[in-house]
């Protein structure tokens, strides 16, 4: 079997779309004084009331233990608090405060529009196709165990 061509090798592909993608969401962030594993924090608890750390850890794609850097930076910042089950004590919900519910309106504006520059750089079935098959290759990470990815 033929080795992909490096500059057209998946990890490759997949670093330079994101070099190419992140930097307005980073600089939307930084606006309100966010990192970006803090926007992404923030976008997960604008759509759910409370959840368990390692849920979002999951969700956010962010390890537990950096996870529990930024929760205290936000925590800090007065945009989230932690409470613990009263079920199982070892897990810790968080949640957005009042202050964080002000930010997601200006956020997610500018998000909004930042994505629709972006659909609007690429032809709309494109668009589709692309999120679709990223979809597919992500769901190959939940049939596999995880292996080391040679870019």
């Amino acid at each position: 079997m033929a080795i992909q061509q490096f500059s057209r090798s998946l990890p490759m592909m997949l670093y330079r779309t994101l070099d190419a993608v992140m930097p307005r969401f980073r600089s939307i962030f930084n606006e309100f004084g966010l990192t970006e594993q803090q926007g992404r924090v923030l976008r997960v608890l604008w759509e759910v009331d409370a959840i368990p750390l390692r849920e979002l850890a999951e969700f956010t794609l962010i390890p537990a233990p950096s996870l529990v850097g930024v929760v205290d930076r936000l925590a800090k910042a007065g945009l989230v608090v932690r409470r613990r089950s009263e079920q199982d004590r070892r897990n810790v919900f968080v949640a957005a405060t009042r202050a964080a519910g002000d930010l997601q309106e200006p956020v997610m504006q500018q998000v909004g529009r930042a994505y629709a520059e972006l659909k609007q750089s690429v032809d709309p079935e494109v668009w589709e196709q692309l999120l679709a098959g990223l979809e597919q290759v992500s769901r190959l990470s939940q049939k596999q165990p995880n292996r080391s990815a040679s870019p």
